[in-house]
């Protein structure tokens, strides 16, 4: 019982930081004609009304505000529906890297840690 206690505390709190500081949404057309121009880009696949979505971007948040210089964009696949089918987004968050080269390297469903995701930043030399 109290570790359902912390969890749902926990997650209440991060969902509160989420809704105060959400990674700014970018317009997918523009991103992709970005990617593969040199540098390593992450992909955030979500909605702004999905609880997983928004603790996602708000940990993203936190990272571009200490690290501005790396590739980092949320899409809104509420939004923009296409971009979910052409992605091939089954669920959502989705986080999706793509190399130097637009090569896709990395998918994951679901929510990642701050230590998962300081690991793939570094692991994709971003």
């Amino acid at each position: 019982m109290k570790l359902f206690i912390t969890t749902f505390l926990i997650l209440f709190a991060l969902e509160s930081m989420a809704e105060e500081h959400m990674l700014k949404e970018s317009k997918y057309k523009y991103v992709e004609q970005s990617i593969g121009k040199g540098k390593p880009y992450f992909l955030e696949l979500g909605s702004d009304s999905c609880r997983s979505c928004k603790i996602m971007s708000a940990m993203l948040y936190e990272i571009t505000q200490k690290h501005p210089e790396y590739n980092i964009h949320y899409i809104n696949v509420k939004k923009e529906r296409e971009v979910a089918k052409k992605l091939k987004v089954m669920m959502i968050p989705t986080q999706i890297i793509y190399d130097k080269n637009a090569k896709e390297v990395y998918r994951h469903i679901g929510v990642l840690s701050g230590s998962e995701l300081n690991s793939l930043f570094e692991e994709y030399s971003f």
